[in-house]
């Protein structure tokens, strides 16, 4: 069975366009659960207007799809809680600036 480590280490795959950092260190992956071959993803984005929301989340269903084991991936994108800079990695807040 898959592990939410190795579904969130592959979703670093996907990089935000407009900021140049992955998904999962943005704070973009609210949640990962797994159950045998399914895999549901609750995610958010930057804003409800983020021109790149689509292509983010056809990325993470597409590249979770392609772990062995997993049949069926489902996202879920949720605007509870906001999104903020709050919530990225102390990497990717040092990439940018943000202290």
């Amino acid at each position: 069975m898959v592990k939410e480590e190795t579904v969130r280490e592959n979703l670093k795959q996907i990089i935000d366009p407009e900021i140049g950092i992955n998904i999962v260190d943005m704070g973009l992956i609210y949640g990962v659960d797994i159950q045998a071959e399914t895999v549901d993803i609750t995610m958010t984005l930057t804003s409800p207007g983020c021109p790149a929301g689509g292509q983010l989340v056809n990325g993470t269903q597409h590249v979770t799809q392609q772990l062995d084991g997993i049949d069926e991936v489902n996202v879920n994108v949720v605007w509870t809680p906001r999104w903020t800079p709050e919530m990225m990695s102390e990497e990717a807040k040092d990439e940018l600036g943000i202290f």
